[in-house]
């Protein structure tokens, strides 16, 4: 097998100019696989629309939701909230061929494999607290206190969970045991839309948006689940970094306004294997 394994997240389809890159988005072999790691759009009939055009180019697509697929808007025509709505957008994936985190952890065989390449959906729980602060609650004060709100506490529904740290924890939990049963002797490619650990966060121009970009309860999952790469977006910070030697990948394209600025990295995909040997800034 030969080919690339990409990457790519923040898609953000709404915006015309990033349908134009969507559009452009192509595989370099017949043999690429491609990770798209959430936020995709908004609404159902966009998140389709695009992941759609991609299986169509790419020998496999995986998908795990960022926070912007689980919004429950009244610009969309699907009316479903928290569990109800994600369930649904995984069968809108298996109708059209894309994986998901509750399909079986495909491996990777081509150039750096053979590697377990494993979406999840885990979502956050509030602990990556603002600073000075030392509950969710005070947390979550400065933050309406300041005006730095993430949009998912209108429109990002728990239901049936009584709120979003606890669907949060029982993803943890579900996607902890599933790791576990992955064969010991193969690395992974751990895929998540929020960063595994919070030092990603620390470049955040407001950094009390952090409780919403992940959970402490993952903080070591690079080392104990054998990560060869982690990738993941969200932050609209595309870069490499390492931690404890494992190299995390930000593959987001974001807001046309963010990636329209001068010197702002080249948007598009992103090799996970094989290694771009031209990246290696450290964290």
């Amino acid at each position: 097998m030969t080919g690339s394994l990409l990457a790519v997240s923040d898609l953000h389809a709404a915006h015309p100019d990033n349908r134009a890159v969507v559009e452009g988005l192509r595989p370099g072999s017949p043999d690429d696989w491609l990770i798209v790691a959430g936020d995709v759009a908004e609404t159902v009939d966009r998140i389709a629309w695009a992941l759609g055009v991609l299986r169509e180019r790419f020998a496999k697509v995986l998908w795990t939701p960022g926070n912007h697929e689980l919004w429950t808007s009244k610009r969309d025509t699907v009316d479903l909230r928290g569990v109800e709505r994600y369930e649904h957008l995984v069968k809108v994936c298996r109708e059209l061929d894309v994986l998901t985190p509750e399909d079986p952890y495909p491996v990777w065989k081509g150039p750096g494999g053979p590697v377990v390449v494993a979406p999840l959906f885990l979502l956050y729980d509030y602990s990556f607290l603002a600073p000075g602060t030392a509950t969710k609650e005070e947390s979550l004060q400065v933050a309406y206190d300041t005006g730095i709100v993430c949009t998912d506490e209108y429109l990002l529904r728990p239901d049936p969970y009584p709120d979003r740290a606890a669907w949060c924890a029982a993803r943890v939990e579900e996607t902890e045991r599933r790791l576990e049963e992955c064969p010991a002797d193969l690395p992974t490619v751990l895929v998540n839309h929020y960063p595994l650990v919070r030092t990603p966060t620390d470049i955040l121009r407001y950094p009390q948006f952090a409780q919403w970009c992940g959970t402490d309860r993952t903080a070591d999952w690079h080392l104990r689940f054998r990560a060869q790469c982690v990738v993941y977006g969200h932050l609209h910070i595309p870069r490499t970094t390492w931690y404890d030697g494992v190299r995390f990948e930000e593959v987001s394209i974001g807001y046309p306004r963010e990636w329209k600025r001068p010197r702002h990295p080249e948007v598009g995909l992103r090799s996970i294997l094989p290694a771009d040997p031209d990246r290696g800034e450290w964290g």
